[in-house]
């Protein structure tokens, strides 16, 4: 396996370039299935026959903690990235450790919030829009569990392995996946949520 010391070390092999590549490309297929579920949202989002409104369940407080509680994530995974590049294991598994923790921290206020939901009779059966909004939720919220536990592999490895060209790929990728999460939910938080409750 030739290593170009020029790069990074998570671009340092051609195989760590087409890793990433591919991974873009994965994005864009997700890109496609979110905005798939956004469009289905604004077409469905007037179709609450007798079942509650946005405005009528949506509360600013755990939204707000959650919107602040991922774009913290992102800033930290973004440090890790850093410490990794500066080769400071002790900095990058922290680092990442606190994102995970955040994640996890994101994942208790959905589930308290879909409990709400559903005392509020919010359910997939009551309404197009409940529907669409439990869907568009439980798929970001899907793809935030899986990246705990992808996340949680890669800490492993690196506290196991170090820096490698092959987990310095991995973390720079799985960097990419939850920074694409922190977008999404921008959209959802805009579009969705503060839409919902004007």
């Amino acid at each position: 396996m030739k290593i170009d010391q020029s790069q990074p070390l998570e671009y340092s092999t051609q195989q760590n370039q087409m890793n990433i590549l591919g991974f873009w490309i994965f994005l864009g297929a997700e890109i496609m299935l979110f905005g798939t579920l956004f469009a289905s949202y604004f077409t469905l989002e007037n179709g609450i026959g007798n079942g509650p409104s946005g405005a009528e369940i949506f509360e600013i407080t755990p939204v707000l903690m959650e919107t602040i509680i991922l774009l913290t994530s992102s800033f930290t995974i973004g440090l890790a990235i850093h410490a990794m590049r500066i080769q400071n294991k002790k900095a990058t598994l922290a680092f990442l450790a606190i994102t995970l923790l955040l994640g996890l921290s994101f994942l208790g206020l959905e589930i308290y919030e879909f409990i709400h939901y559903y005392h509020e009779g919010a359910t997939l059966q009551t309404s197009a829009f409940t529907a669409i909004l439990l869907t568009t939720l439980g798929t970001h919220g899907a793809h935030v569990t899986f990246g705990l536990f992808w996340g949680l592999f890669i800490f492993l490895q690196i506290k196991k392995r170090g820096f490698t060209p092959e987990t310095s790929n991995k973390s720079f990728i799985f960097s990419l996946y939850w920074h694409f999460l922190d977008v999404v939910w921008i959209f959802i938080f805009s579009f969705i949520y503060l839409k919902g409750m004007m």
